[in-house]
C-alpha cells in the first residue's frame, strides 16, 4: 500500500478530480485501498480516471456533479452513499490557472460579478460538500475531511484579493467545522498549494519564469504527487490527532511558524 498506509474500507470523495491535482489525490487514496468517487463537472473525464484507477487495481467511481449547485451536491451525495474521507480539492483560479498570476486584475478593476466564480467554487462549492458528508461521519464517529486551499489565502498574491479572499474563507471555515466535530473522531484540515505543475512532465523538465522560480526555496512547481502524499498521510488512521491545521505544500514558497 501507498506509504504503509492501509484505507481499506473507507470511502474517499474527490472534487475536482477528473484532472491535475484531483486526479494525482484520486490515483493515490486509491492505491492505498480506499474506494474513490471521482468527482468532475464532466462526465468523460471522471469516467476515464475511474478507468486508470480500476485499470491499476484499484476501486473507482464516477460522481459527475457540480460542487457549486447545493441541490446537486446533496442529491449526488445521498445517491453515492456515506462518505467517511472528503477531498475538497475543486478549485478556480481564473486566469492564474493558465496565464500566470500578472494577468489578474487589480481589485479596484473588478466588480462583484467577477467575484462570484470564486467564491462559488472555492468556498460555497466547500462548504456544501462538508455538510452533505457531515451527517454520515457522525453517525459513523470517524472521518477526514482535508480541503485544498493555496497560499494566495495565507500570504496575499497582487491582482488575486477575491481569489485569495474565497480560500481563506474556506479555510477558516475548515477551522470551525474542526472545532465542532472534533469529539466525533473527525478531523478537518487544509493544504496550502504553491504554483503547481499538472502536465506529465518529470520535475527537471519543467519550465517556469525564473522571476516565479527564484520565490521558491525548491526550484520547481508543485507536482500533483506532492499533494497527494500529504493528502494520504492526513487521511491515515494514525492522524487522527491533526486537525485545524493548514499545512503547506508549496516548495518552500512560505513558511509556517
Amino acid at each position: 500500500m501507498t506509504y504503509g498506509i492501509d484505507l481499506s474500507g473507507h470511502r474517499a470523495l474527490v472534487t475536482g478530480a477528473g484532472q491535475g491535482v484531483g486526479r494525482g489525490i484520486a490515483a493515490t487514496l486509491a492505491e492505498a485501498g480506499a474506494e474513490v468517487l471521482v468527482n468532475d463537472l464532466v462526465d468523460e473525464r471522471a469516467e476515464a480516471v475511474v478507468r486508470e484507477i480500476e485499470d491499476a487495481g484499484g476501486t473507482g467511481r464516477p460522481a459527475a456533479f457540480d460542487v457549486t449547485d447545493y441541490d446537486a451536491v446533496t442529491a449526488a451525495i445521498a445517491d453515492l452513499g456515506p462518505v467517511d474521507l472528503l477531498v475538497n480539492n475543486a478549485g478556480n483560479a481564473g486566469k492564474a490557472a493558465t496565464m500566470g498570476f500578472e494577468d489578474m486584475a487589480p481589485f479596484v478593476q473588478t466588480e462583484p460579478a467577477d467575484w462570484t466564480t470564486f467564491l462559488g467554487v472555492n468556498l460555497y462549492g466547500v462548504m456544501y460538500a462538508v455538510r452533505a458528508v457531515l451527517p454520515a461521519m457522525i453517525d459513523a464517529q470517524w472521518g477526514r475531511i482535508v480541503t485544498v486551499i493555496s497560499d494566495t489565502a495565507r500570504v496575499g498574491e497582487v491582482n488575486m484579493a477575491a481569489y485569495s479572499a474565497a480560500k481563506a474563507g474556506a479555510a477558516g471555515f475548515c477551522r470551525s467545522i474542526a472545532r465542532e466535530v472534533g469529539r466525533y473522531g473527525i478531523t478537518v484540515n487544509c493544504i496550502a498549494l504553491g504554483t503547481m505543475n499538472t502536465q506529465e512532465i518529470a520535475p527537471e523538465d519543467d519550465t517556469f519564469p525564473e522571476q516565479m522560480l527564484k520565490r521558491y526555496v525548491v526550484r520547481r512547481r508543485g507536482l500533483p504527487r506532492d499533494v497527494a502524499h500529504m493528502v494520504a498521510s492526513l487521511a491515515a488512521p494514525g492522524a487522527d490527532w491533526v486537525t485545524g491545521q493548514t499545512i503547506p505544500v508549496n516548495g518552500g514558497y512560505s513558511f509556517n511558524l
